[in-house]
């Protein structure tokens, strides 16, 4: 989970991207990829709340036996904890922090994640869903997996979101 000053962190969502992880986490290093089992991948928002920096449903995992969820273990500085659970919106009481076990190549890792909180299931925004498969793609998760992703129904919004600033900040 952590050592020496580090915890790992399992990114599912637009944080499999590194510029929209490091937009505020400059610390985060790749450690691997892996999968989370009995887990499913789900978009929508916290009770309903359309009025976010994405203009649709974002991603949140919930138990689900037989399922599985790829994502990419972050090694982080504690230092940017706080700043990790500001993005995710744990103040506002949009996500809660929970520790999943991540089965990786060489070895299984307790990582820190988030779980959306009165989760209600809405179709997420284009922009969102190129970030979570640039994300995934970047990170060379399962070619099977990206395609699923891939297929992700939007809700075709087509204004600004957060992807204009990801696409001005430097990788």
């Amino acid at each position: 989970m952590s050592n020496e000053g580090h915890f790992f962190y399992f990114a599912y969502g637009s944080n499999l991207l590194k510029e929209r992880l490091r937009l505020k986490n400059p610390s985060a290093q790749l450690h691997c990829t892996g999968r989370v089992q009995d887990y499913m991948l789900n978009f929508g928002t916290c009770g309903g709340n359309k009025n976010n920096h994405w203009h649709g449903g974002v991603a949140t995992i919930e138990e689900s036996q037989g399922h599985e969820v790829w994502g990419v273990v972050w090694k982080m500085s504690h230092q940017n904890l706080h700043s990790l659970d500001e993005q995710e919106g744990i103040s506002l009481g949009i996500y809660k922090p929970i520790y999943v076990r991540v089965e990786t190549e060489d070895e299984e890792l307790l990582c820190r994640s988030y779980q959306m909180n009165n989760f209600l299931a809405s179709l997420t925004s284009p922009q969102y869903k190129e970030v979570v498969c640039s994300g995934a793609r970047q990170n060379n998760l399962p070619l099977e997996y990206i395609k699923k992703l891939e297929a992700i129904e939007t809700n075709n919004y087509s204004g600004p979101t957060i992807l204009d600033e990801i696409k001005g900040f430097p990788s």
